[in-house]
């Protein structure tokens, strides 16, 4: 994540916990600027993939589908997945995402992401997010983005109503409610709508409404 902060959150600015700074001073089109950088390594899609089904500890995931049972592999590891006899539940996979990637971990900077890291202090640099990668490619496979342009006006809680739907959907019926998944993403469609949702919203601080 990168973006400019004022003077006054430059001068408040604590180093991450490897002892890097935060903010760089950079001059952009004749212009100086304080730019809050910050690297969330490991919380990318597939990553935080791996992380939830860490949170689930090898057994019953409410993020999988429904009649769904496989392994997912990442960084050398394979982690066995496994829906519960009810399916899929977008709360309760909500419930373990939140607790993968860490949200109520100790704020030491007044205020925080997730994982206890500072956020650059907010500002008119976060009211718009420019998110890419897997938040494009998810939304455009689920219908929330025309993959004919390169980009998109998405709200988080267009994420929520398409993981609602994903949650209460078979494994064996996904392809048909969401046709232009890539295959290799169907398993993962509910876990990943609502990861991309709750980074967004809880991670990122973006308006959500009451659930």
């Amino acid at each position: 994540m990168a973006y400019a902060i004022s003077n006054k959150q430059f001068a408040k600015a604590p180093q991450d916990v490897d002892g890097k700074p935060y903010v760089h001073k950079k001059h952009l089109m004749s212009k100086d600027y304080n730019l809050y950088v910050h690297s969330y390594l490991n919380y990318g899609q597939l990553a935080g993939r791996a992380e939830i089904f860490k949170a689930s500890r090898n057994g019953s995931n409410p993020c999988a589908l429904e009649g769904y049972e496989g392994y997912y592999s990442y960084g050398g590891v394979a982690y066995k997945v496994k829906a519960p006899k009810e399916g899929s539940n977008w709360k309760r996979c909500r419930r373990l995402t939140r607790q993968a990637l860490n949200i109520k971990a100790k704020c030491i900077n007044e205020e925080c992401t997730f994982n206890g890291v500072w956020n650059g202090g907010g500002g008119d640099g976060q009211d718009t997010i420019h998110a890419s990668s897997f938040f494009y490619d998810i939304g455009a496979q689920v219908g929330l983005v025309d993959p004919k342009f390169p980009s998109a006006i998405v709200k988080p809680v267009q994420y929520l109503k398409s993981a609602k739907v994903a949650c209460q959907t078979k494994a064996a019926d996904i392809k048909t409610v969401f046709p232009n998944t890539q295959d290799r993403n169907l398993p993962y469609l509910c876990m990943d709508l609502i990861y991309e949702y709750t980074l967004l919203v809880e991670g990122f601080g973006k308006y959500f409404p009451p659930l």
